[in-house]
């Protein structure tokens, strides 16, 4: 049967395990040909140098993403310490390398367990945060630093698991928007040493655990031409929002949402949720607000 040449209407979320040296976006389109996506998208952007867990959002599912991106990760980083990079990771340049080997392993570990908690990060000018409509790793390949104001963010655990030449290794829950390059990169100032990242793998995801993720190899095993193999790899959008409510709406109400419209919602307290219809068909987010639920994104 002759395929449609815009692609297939699939919606859901692919649990990739992203390789090492390949872009979030390359990854992201090889998963949309081989499964001949006519829409894709990925959430929680990885660095080529790092692996691990990236959702790749498939059809209507790229409504969420944005919903995806405020869970919290998890990682596995190695940090080595006595050379600053321009980067803050192994693909930068050196401009800085301090002694290290005085330090105790005590001292190590206060300065690894003193950045748990609520603290203050600056980004690295190697991002794709934008200034001015620029990302800043454009601007910092062509030699130019900007100031980036400091901003909240969450380390909920750091578990230390080593010390040896050099070559800290720590896992880290951290809430969105943490640089785990600038998180050693602040150890190593702390410790006076400096300090870079040389392998940066992503464990978790929300409630999702890398052994739910895939390796590209392992989905292209599962090709055929139904895509049968495939398709059974696909997440439900909803199964991966655990953290908003659901919230059941009568047929009414549904065909109200499915036209834009509010509607009045009793004894329901402001807040995200997913709405599901009558026939437990998933409607999308919708967000309560005094009294009333309004819909931010349809599934229809």
């Amino acid at each position: 049967m002759a395929k449609n040449k815009k692609g297939r209407d699939i919606n859901g979320i692919i649990l990739l395990d992203k390789d090492i040296g390949l872009s979030s976006n390359a990854a992201l389109q090889k998963v949309k040909r081989l499964f001949f996506a006519k829409k894709a998208g990925h959430t929680g952007s990885l660095d080529p140098l790092a692996s691990g867990i990236l959702p790749i959002c498939l059809g209507q599912a790229t409504k969420v993403a944005q919903f995806l991106l405020d869970d919290d990760k998890r990682y596995f980083v190695r940090g080595q310490l006595g050379q600053t990079t321009d980067t803050l990771d192994c693909e930068g340049e050196i401009i800085e390398t301090k002694a290290f080997k005085q330090l105790s392993d005590a001292q190590i570990m206060a300065a690894v367990f003193s950045f748990e908690g609520e603290i203050e990060q600056v980004p690295p000018m190697y991002s794709a945060l934008k200034k001015d409509g620029q990302p800043l790793y454009k601007l910092a390949r062509q030699g130019i630093e900007v100031e980036r104001k400091a901003r909240s963010v969450s380390i909920h655990k750091l578990d230390f698991l080593g010390y040896e030449n050099g070559i800290i290794s720590l896992e880290v829950s951290c809430s969105k928007g943490t640089y785990i390059r600038s998180l050693i990169g602040d150890i190593g100032a702390k410790l006076g040493c400096g300090a870079h990242v040389i392998e940066l793998r992503r464990t978790g995801f929300a409630h999702i655990d890398i052994s739910q993720a895939l390796k590209f190899s392992e989905l292209e095993a599962l090709a055929g031409d139904d895509f049968a193999q495939l398709d059974a790899k696909i997440f439900n959008s909803e199964a991966m929002l655990p953290n908003i409510i659901s919230l059941a709406i009568d047929a009414q109400q549904s065909i109200d949402i499915r036209y834009g419209r509010k509607i009045k919602i009793s004894k329901q307290p402001d807040n995200l949720v997913k709405m599901f219809d009558q026939s437990a068909v998933f409607l999308g987010i919708g967000q309560i607000e005094n009294g009333y639920l309004q819909p931010k994104r349809l599934f229809i």
